[in-house]
């Protein structure tokens, strides 16, 4: 589908993920309503794309954004991300399920016609897992999407409410739980196993990546 001339002029949903990259802490997928009243109050904020923003000034920019934006967030934990993963064995249409449902959460709060995401696959995957009211929007895919301020705002709550709770593991374990795929994470997964037995990886790590090789000594490569 094409996009209108100027996405800013209307009012939309703007749709983004957090935690796909790391091995551990859940994946969150964010959907955010602007109007061109609220972007305005984003932009003086400087709502861009989280990857942009440090993590301490995310936590300090999502309750505000939270309290401007009709929201709606769905964080699949570890646990429930591997049970998933191990029926649909395939992650862009884990992520496609996400965001059909942080989609069709907000769509309960709000009336939109257009709904922003970047492009991860093929757009029928998200179309296909959206309900009745998802299928009347209007949905538009593109590479670099958190360039609109919707998307980059809903970038914002996915990373922070992640952070949270990868924080929260962490403490749970008394164990630093590093975000992404390095060979810190391959130690602290190491970790986690010898404080608390290999069952217990499924409770803070997405087991379909590589890095659980290395954790188990069952490879030499790090990644997803």
């Amino acid at each position: 589908m094409s996009a209108p001339p100027d996405l800013s002029a209307i009012s939309r949903i703007g749709i983004d993920e957090s935690g796909k990259g790391d091995y551990f802490g859940p994946l969150v997928i964010a959907a955010v309503f602007v109007t061109p009243v609220i972007q305005q109050d984003l932009v003086l904020m400087q709502v861009r794309d989280s990857k942009k923003i440090s993590d301490g000034r995310i936590l300090e920019m999502a309750p505000d954004i939270r309290r401007l934006c009709p929201h709606s967030i769905v964080a699949i934990g570890p646990q429930r991300y591997n049970e998933l993963y191990a029926k649909i064995k395939n992650l862009n249409r884990l992520l496609a399920w996400g965001h059909a449902r942080a989609l069709e959460n907000l769509l309960q709060q709000v009336d939109c016609d257009v709904a922003i995401a970047d492009q991860f696959g093929d757009q029928r995957l998200i179309l296909n897992a959206l309900q009745e009211k998802g299928k009347q929007i209007r949905l538009v895919q593109r590479t670099k999407a958190e360039t609109d301020v919707a998307v980059a705002a809903a970038s914002i709550l996915a990373r922070a409410e992640f952070l949270q709770r990868l924080q929260k593991l962490s403490q749970e374990l008394n164990t630093t739980l590093p975000k992404g795929a390095s060979p810190a994470v391959e130690l602290a997964g190491r970790m986690v196993i010898k404080k608390y037995g290999q069952d217990r990886l499924s409770t803070v790590a997405k087991l379909h990546f590589k890095t659980t090789k290395q954790v188990l000594g069952e490879g030499d490569q790090t990644g997803i």
